[in-house]
């Protein structure tokens, strides 16, 4: 690596506001080019365009999303040139965040697939520099999701809840994904999603304790609970319990109503400041508790990079207030 660039992906306790990581999220930017090849195996300059428009954005860093880019699915000499991208467009990475790879996937294959996707991923994190793996339990969006306005509104595909022999198969899977990502100087977070494993607060907490390794921790991101038409744990609580075990953090915020006289919910996203989570006592209390991982600001629909954009600008507000309240 000829710069430093990729490899400043983790906040130190003398981070300040300006230099805390803070990453785009590019799940809008596609997967797939127009003559159906994956971004994956796209050629660079497809890869440039993406990396300099979210350099151009104001970010300094970027979440490597495999559902855009896939560092795991990529050959040593290809690796090599992202990295090189990312030095000459001056970003770092905050994480290699892989979407809906369950390694408890009921299809057995499939499940080994995601195990193996997300070990070659530890190895591509380690070899990019990066400091963060991000890996859930989420399954791929069904039909009924893919047509809905927000997949949110339709049922998606969750665990066994009630199968201790499948959780315990995930807390072997997860061991071992995050003992090869110790050996390799990465940390493993664990992104908490609705009717997984990591679904709520207590769940989360439960599971990352039994795992029991100092580098897997929790990326507690109550934007996909609010988000739900149905009754949720309120996020002011999912937080406070998972905080303390967090290493990564996707922000994002949603409007969300509520009428008990009809059992309806409505919600919208929303930048982070006008949203229903309150992230100035969020911010507040994960300073608390010794948080010092980046962050990834997320939002759907309309242009997304600039409500990024506005929530990082938000996000590093409230790290000034915060940090210099607590010199």
């Amino acid at each position: 690596m000829t710069t430093t660039h990729a490899a400043r992906t983790a906040a130190t306790p003398s981070a300040t506001a300006a230099d805390w990581p803070i990453g785009a999220a590019v799940m809008q930017f596609p997967g797939t080019q127009p003559d159906g090849t994956p971004t994956t195996h796209a050629p660079a300059p497809v890869w440039r365009r993406v990396l300099r428009e979210v350099h151009a954005a104001g970010f300094d860093h970027v979440d490597l999303t495999d559902a855009w880019v896939s560092p795991g699915q990529l050959p040593a000499e290809r690796r090599a040139e992202l990295r090189e991208l990312l030095d000459e467009v001056g970003l770092g990475v905050s994480a290699v965040s892989l979407t809906r790879r369950s390694v408890i996937d009921p299809d057995p294959a499939t499940a080994e697939a995601n195990l193996e996707h997300t070990l070659a991923s530890v190895d591509a994190a380690a070899d990019l520099g990066v400091g963060v793996l991000c890996v859930g339990l989420h399954r791929p969006l069904t039909p009924a999701q893919q047509a809905a306005h927000w997949f949110w509104l339709a049922e998606g595909a969750g665990d066994p809840l009630d199968d201790d022999a499948v959780r315990s198969v995930l807390v072997e899977r997860l061991r071992l994904v995050g003992s090869r990502a110790a050996d390799r100087g990465v940390q493993v977070s664990l992104e908490m999603y609705e009717d997984t494993f990591l679904g709520d607060g207590p769940s989360a907490v439960a599971l990352v304790q039994d795992v029991g390794l100092a580098n897997v921790g929790l990326n507690p991101d109550v934007g996909n609970f609010v988000r739900l038409h149905r009754p949720v744990e309120h996020w002011r609580r999912t937080l406070e319990l998972t905080l303390p075990h967090a290493n990564y953090w996707h922000v994002k915020s949603y409007f969300r109503d509520e009428d008990p006289a009809t059992g309806s919910y409505a919600t919208a996203p929303a930048p982070m400041d006008l949203g229903v989570i309150d992230y100035r006592w969020a911010v507040q209390t994960a300073l608390e508790v010794g948080f010092s991982g980046p962050f990834c600001v997320e939002h759907y629909g309309g242009d997304g990079l600039a409500v990024a954009a506005r929530n990082r600008d938000y996000l590093r507000h409230l790290l000034a207030v915060k940090l210099e309240a607590r010199a």
